[in-house]
């Protein structure tokens, strides 16, 4: 069952993601956006903090300042950059 936080994200995230060919797929507590069968980035719900890994590294949120909302941008801004 994927958590509240994600699935808030996943809405948020989906439409702009799959106008560039991403698919959102949660699996758990982990979010895995995936193009053409490689997996781009994971976000993975650790309870209070939210865990991010792009490129081969790591980057953690508290979920207490970090909203979906602020997250989704970033990684919408993030993919729109480096793809």
């Amino acid at each position: 069952m994927a958590s509240e936080y994600l699935s808030k994200l996943k809405d948020l995230i989906k439409p702009k993601l799959q106008e560039k060919g991403i698919k959102v797929m949660v699996v758990g507590s982990t979010m895995k956006l995936i193009k053409e069968g490689e997996t781009l980035m994971n976000i993975s719900d650790k309870g209070e903090i939210v865990e991010l890994s792009f490129k081969g590294k790591k980057y953690t949120y508290d979920k207490w300042y970090t909203k979906p909302e602020h997250l989704a941008a970033t990684i919408t801004r993030t993919i729109e950059v480096q793809l």
